[in-house]
């Protein structure tokens, strides 16, 4: 759990690990030029995890949002995405706002673990088993994406996509380190139910953040 919550409260400051410009790698957005925001602090803890160390909060400390903002906007993106970390753990309705405030386009990748506050263009839901989602981010959500690691995962994707709208576009993610063992199951698993698509981590295919 997040220690010191009190310090982020007002979401004036957030834990921010990195920030940085480039190409979304991920799921509809794929090749999307956009800011990332990621947030330091994670209590899903992911096996396969490839950003373990943003899981303690405590070790990045907290930075004004308003610098990240201008940050921002000196960089000329029209587009930010806050990740993690789990972003749900913090207030994040002033970081939005001002944001939106500024005609930039605001998106997050959340597990949904808690329930998930600001204003958003854009939320990607990727589901983990063993810490679920809270049941009112199933409304919102516009990208659901499961990452898929064993076979079995897929079971799991299934009972998610029926928990969102017949609108909300359906991403299988194979787990980057098992893609030979997973990839042909993904594959025909698509090809047999075509509400899904494929998605790939295509940002370490491209060498970029």
């Amino acid at each position: 759990m997040v220690e010191n919550q009190d310090i982020f409260s007002n979401g004036m400051k957030l834990p921010v690990m990195e920030e940085f410009y480039t190409l979304q790698g991920e799921g509809y957005n794929m090749g999307k030029a956009a800011y990332f925001v990621r947030i330091g602090g994670c209590d899903v803890g992911c096996s396969w995890c490839d950003s373990k160390e943003s899981w303690n909060e405590s070790l990045f400390p907290p930075v004004d949002v308003n610098l990240i903002i201008e940050n921002i906007r000196r960089s000329g993106a029209d587009t930010v995405v806050v990740t993690g970390g789990e972003p749900s753990l913090y207030p994040l309705d002033y970081f939005t706002e001002k944001l939106v405030s500024y005609g930039i386009i605001t998106m997050v990748e959340t597990s949904g673990a808690h329930e998930l506050t600001g204003k958003w263009d854009w939320i990607c839901l990727s589901p983990k088993k063993y810490s679920p989602p809270k049941g009112s981010i199933y409304n919102k959500v516009n990208e659901l994406k499961v990452i898929i690691k064993n076979k079995s995962d897929i079971e799991w994707a299934e009972l998610n996509s029926e928990l969102v709208s017949s609108k909300v576009h359906l991403f299988l993610q194979p787990e980057w380190s098992n893609i030979p063992k997973i990839m042909p199951v993904l594959t025909e698993y698509i090809m047999n139910t075509p509400k899904w698509r494929m998605s790939l981590q295509s940002h370490k295919y491209m060498g970029i953040p």
